[in-house]
């Protein structure tokens, strides 16, 4: 099979840049080109531009700024002979159909054979994009859809032509799989694949149905977002965020590509009063968050911040105000509950999900062969909480299609062969999805590749209580499950840990730490610190530290090796877990850091002893104490959260030796390989001491906090939680000379841990994020 080991990129707008700057991510080098503009100076300014632009944009499209030096910029009159030795040339340039095959015969002179041709492009057919170029170019090409931003949305589109090769459709799935980190799913060369030929008709359903059934913004709002699974925005909030002007040109395009009997051409409307409004709000620059706002505005009324929307019926803005809808609030209860809902809501509901059902399921196998790869793409494409068939099992296939049949509508042909069934079926440690058939079909997972839902698959746990499990992930490993809110720790997670630490009792050679949840852990439950204070509980308190650095030491000093695999959030204890950990196995996108401080306390469960460890005995770090202090005192005192696995590396959280995994599918199978590796004549950890300057150390500290003071970018109490980090970090009353265990290290964390949390003003921090969410600068 073709290896990629070095990409070329052609068209430096958003998203060609973008694809660029993920590919650096991957550690893969990339040529990225675009046109000469006409009288530039520098004729290679566009791509140079768009490469400087990324380094100030957040989201942040890189991974860590070096990234960035991957990239080769240049332009395609003096630059082309630069893709010649690429395996992979992606265009991602005007979406005109003639300026994309000259483009491409310009590629076929100078690629090498074999190398491997994609377009982006999400509307045009694959056998356009080849026509005239011949069957030896043609076999070389396919389409690899990303969606945008590359970085963040895992889904990754990809479309064989009847000439494209096995061996160049193989290797980009496997690259865009194990290197790039994506969903790969496998489309039928149709208008807007799955991901846009769904979404699409869902968004401008939601939208116009809104309109029609007299419901306002925010009401709307209340129930496509978190009630039906798809981001928290809203349908409305979500135009705002993506761009309004971007609906007219993309819903345009699809209008001109689908077939004449096309559901979605019944729900647009050139004269609809919605499209009349829109093309209003575009034409006064009201396009979303990116121009004077959009169908939500935000502003400054004097030192008032103000929150408004706009009425749909009189192109007017308001006040922003809360949705009363009941149904809404009935959602808990599930899809059932909000669709039968007796008010606006219910029916709002069930006109955009009925619609996105049968749509959905009229479209299989037209536009995929299976319905696990529409699930997919839409979860991974659009953020969806549940793919149309996901949800469909969750209302009832028999409901629906009973219920549509009552109302004189179309069942869909797939819809009645699943009557009496469900679409996805579970028997014992296997999952089967329903096939156009009328089958069931077995899902093969890889032994690579899987989330812990797999193994748990028809099991039981090896032990569980309210706030954790232990699962057997096969191999003689144990899998350690965090399943409270957010993964918060609390006295059971604790317990949970130290069960964990003695898995050899239990016959087992190697624990991980994961889940399947979009948080490894936001940390320790801080609204039990706050009870107990507030009942002057302290012994209590003290206890609950002491308990935690016991389960950390005895997670780090058990006699097999123990992997954590973190993904997203790792804060606070969270982060404490994995430093305490052999090892660690992280997802790419995983964000981790201490953040203690924020609300007014210090890392209690041996984090300052680990990362003052960590910096001090960092082989690659400058000469004497301080400056190894001194990360581990920035990264504390500030709260410091690396925003990828990468800059968690360059902060000491992850070891040079531990590993970053890019596809979140193949974390925990990666984490359990690096255990069972590991595990081979494995030996416990030797304690460690360090040398710390004490007093000294302290004293430097202080200065560089009171220079913030004196600038305001630091309150008193900052100061204040500073001073007993740092003397946690300098080792406390010690000298250089002197050798620091880590049991000392641990006691002057519970000190200072104990010292703030009888302060008033930490228990104001902690109330203030617990009914906020947000930090209070006290």
């Amino acid at each position: 099979m073709t290896e990629i080991n070095k990409v070329a990129v052609i068209g430096a707008g958003v998203m060609g840049a973008g694809i660029a700057a993920h590919v650096a991510n991957a550690g893969i080098p990339v040529v990225l080109l675009d046109i000469v503009p006409e009288g530039a100076n520098d004729r290679s300014v566009v791509a140079k531009t768009a490469v400087q632009k990324m380094l100030k944009t957040n989201p942040a499209p890189f991974m860590h700024k070096k990234n960035a030096r991957l990239i080769e910029t240049g332009n395609l009159e003096d630059d082309l002979q630069s893709i010649s030795d690429c395996d992979w040339i992606c265009e991602a340039i005007i979406e005109n159909p003639q300026i994309k095959r000259d483009l491409y015969a310009k590629l076929n002179e100078v690629r090498k054979p074999g190398s491997v041709v994609t377009s982006n492009t999400s509307t045009i057919p694959l056998n356009v994009l080849t026509e005239g170029l011949g069957d030896g170019f043609a076999k070389d090409f396919a389409i690899t859809h990303f969606f945008n931003p590359p970085r963040y949305m895992r889904l990754l589109e990809v479309v064989k032509g009847e000439h494209t090769s096995d061996d160049a459709y193989e290797a980009l799935k496997a690259f865009g799989d194990v290197r790039l980190g994506k969903e790969v799913v496998e489309c039928k060369d149709t208008p807007g694949f799955i991901g846009n030929r769904i979404g699409i008709f869902w968004s401008t359903v939601a939208t116009r149905a809104a309109y029609d059934l007299g419901l306002t913004v925010e009401e709307a709002d209340s129930i496509v977002g978190k009630p039906t699974g798809v981001p928290k925005t809203g349908i409305f909030g979500l135009g705002d965020l993506t761009g309004i002007d971007l609906g007219p040109h993309v819903i345009a395009s699809m209008i001109d590509l689908v077939p004449a009997d096309d559901p979605l051409r019944e729900w647009v409307d050139p004269e609809h009063p919605l499209t009349k409004l829109t093309e209003k709000m575009i034409s006064e620059g009201y396009t979303g968050r990116k121009g004077k706002g959009g169908f939500y505005r935000r502003f400054r009324d004097g030192g008032r911040s103000v929150k408004q929307t706009l009425d749909l019926k009189t192109g007017e803005y308001r006040d922003t105000q809360k949705s009363e809808l009941k149904s809404a609030r009935a959602a808990k209860k599930g899809l059932r509950a909000l669709i039968e809902y007796d008010d606006k809501g219910g029916e709002y509901a069930w006109t955009v999900l009925s619609n996105v059902f049968t749509y959905s399921a009229s479209l299989v196998p037209e536009i995929a062969d299976d319905i696990r790869s529409v699930d997919l793409a839409m979860k991974t494409g659009y953020a969806w909480k549940w793919g149309p068939f996901e949800m469909i099992d969750m209302v009832g296939t028999d409901w629906l299609a009973d219920k549509l049949k009552a109302e004189g509508r179309d069942v869909p042909e797939l819809l009645e062969k699943a009557r009496g069934r469900t679409f996805y079926k579970e028997e014992g440690e296997k999952l089967f999805i329903l096939d156009p058939s009328g089958d069931y079909t077995e899902v093969e997972i890889a032994d690579d590749a899987w989330m812990l839902a797999d193994r748990k698959r028809g099991k039981e746990p090896v032990k569980k209580n309210a706030s954790a499990s232990l699962w057997d992930v096969g191999d003689g490993v144990l899998c350690l499950e965090f399943h409270s809110k957010m993964n918060a720790l609390d006295e059971n997670s604790i317990a949970m840990i130290k069960q964990a630490a003695k898995a050899d009792k239990l016959g087992y050679k190697a624990v991980i730490i994961g889940s399947d949840a979009d948080n490894f852990s936001v940390g320790a439950n801080v609204g039990v610190a706050l009870f107990g204070a507030n009942a002057a509980m302290w012994p209590l308190i003290e206890n609950g530290v002491a308990e935690g650095q016991k389960a950390m030491q005895e997670l780090k000093n058990s006699p097999f090796p123990v992997v954590a695999a973190p993904a997203g959030m790792a804060l606070g204890g969270g982060c404490e877990v994995c430093l305490h950990s052999n090892a660690i196995q992280a997802h790419a996108e995983s964000y981790m850091g201490l953040v203690e401080v924020g609300v007014g306390l210090l890392p209690g469960w041996g984090g300052c002893k680990e990362l003052t460890i960590r910096n001090m005995t960092n082989k690659r770090r400058p000469g004497g104490p301080m400056p190894a202090l001194s990360n581990a005192f920035q990264a504390i005192s500030t709260a410091k959260v690396a925003t990828s696995a990468a800059e968690a590396q360059e902060m000491q959280i992850l070891r040079h030796t531990d590993g970053i995994t890019m596809n979140r599918r193949r974390v925990l199978a990666d984490a359990k390989k690096k255990a069972l590796e590991m595990a081979e004549g494995y030996e416990v950890p030797e304690p460690i001491v360090v040398n710390l300057p004490g007093p000294t150390a302290q004293a430097a500290f202080r200065m560089a906090v009171e220079g913030f003071v004196q600038q305001g970018q630091a309150t008193e109490y900052d100061a204040e939680i500073a001073e007993q980090v740092g003397r946690v970090l300098s080792g406390g009353d010690t000298d250089i000379t002197e050798e620091v265990t880590e049991k000392k290290l641990l006691e002057l964390e519970r000190e200072g841990f104990m010292t703030l949390i009888r302060n008033e003003k930490t228990l104001m921090r902690i109330e203030h994020m617990l009914t906020k969410g947000r930090p209070l600068r006290n």
